[in-house]
């Protein structure tokens, strides 16, 4: 397995709290990596440093061999390597769907209109809303809003894909709908780095589940053998909560 995303001994500090300690993993080409942990555990720090939307302290990262640039020119080229989706969509909301998804085609990867437009629909095709290309983000449900945000991620792309709780803000019929387009990106081979509660999701998709609490990864496991027998007390406490219901 060919390693493309390499956190090594990565801390971060927020003022007093330590909120990364001392992390080091690896997510290979192709793999699914879900990250699940309570609250305040570090998770989106975790999935935010690795395009360097959070810069960490000390440790490094590097990204299909190449260490995170500071900023600039070369920041932003890793950031198209790097599709982010986040908990709260972060459409261009005075663009349509179709200029949300091509913007970054032309921008960063100089693509043609042409080109950046066919890329564009077929990815919006891909996840169900090429019907809606032509209308603005607030126009469209929160579920056809994070499907556009996610084809946008894709026209890029990127290397390995970082889902920041993409279905956090949804309403429960609008889940499934964007966690099949993600299970469909994952049997295709796409490398994600997913922070989810969905535990089907975990148990589904990912080939490797990471808990952490307290800024720790406290456990990492195949996804039948973190949920049938994990190891940790924590861990043990955590799913027993997440699953009694």
């Amino acid at each position: 397995m060919e390693p493309l995303v390499v956190l090594d001994h990565v801390n971060k500090n927020f003022g007093e709290l330590h909120v990364l300690k001392d992390l080091t993993t690896t997510v290979h080409r192709g793999e699914v990596v879900v990250i699940i942990g309570p609250s305040g555990s570090g998770k989106s720090t975790l999935c935010r440093a690795i395009n360097r939307l959070e810069t960490i302290d000390s440790g490094t990262i590097t990204i299909d061999g190449k260490a995170l640039p500071a900023e600039g020119s070369e920041l932003a080229r890793l950031r198209a390597d790097v599709g982010m989706v986040f908990q709260s969509f972060n459409l261009f909301a005075h663009k349509t769907v179709l200029q949300n998804v091509t913007l970054g085609q032309t921008v960063v990867r100089r693509r043609s209109q042409r080109e950046a437009i066919e890329r564009a629909m077929t990815l919006l095709e891909r996840v169900g809303v090429a019907d809606q290309a032509t209308k603005m983000p607030s126009q469209l449900s929160g579920g056809q809003q994070q499907r556009v945000a996610i084809a946008r991620a894709l026209a890029m792309d990127p290397k390995v894909m970082l889902f920041d709780e993409p279905t956090s803000a949804l309403d429960p019929e609008m889940i499934t709908e964007v966690l099949d387009v993600m299970v469909g990106l994952a049997e295709e081979g796409m490398t994600m780095v997913v922070v989810t509660h969905e535990m089907g999701f975990a148990r589904r998709a990912a080939d490797r589940v990471l808990f952490m609490a307290d800024g720790e990864i406290v456990e990492e496991a195949t996804p039948e053998v973190f949920f049938t027998n994990p190891t940790s007390a924590r861990a043990k406490d955590f799913l027993s909560k997440v699953l009694a219901h």
